[in-house]
């Protein structure tokens, strides 16, 4: 934790002489990119388990998997 407040001290240092202008997007910025990591977050997680999403329901789903298989079975003779 020590480490941390030092960085934030180092980068506070830099930043204290902006105007308000540049401090206010400066803020606007970091807002962004938090809420943009938190939705990031959301999305991995949803994503890694893989959700089928589709309109239709399971037996059409099922019946178009079955209608479109095909044998192509070819017995060789030796």
């Amino acid at each position: 934790m020590k480490i941390e407040t030092q960085i934030l001290n180092s980068y506070w240092g830099l930043l204290s002489t902006l105007n308000p202008s540049l401090k206010l997007k400066l803020i606007e910025k970091l807002s962004k990119s938090i809420s943009k990591d938190m939705s990031s977050k959301d999305d991995r997680l949803a994503k890694s388990f893989g959700a089928w999403v589709d309109s239709r329901d399971s037996d059409e789903i099922i019946n178009e998997i079955k209608e479109s298989r095909t044998f192509n079975r070819q017995i060789e003779s030796f």
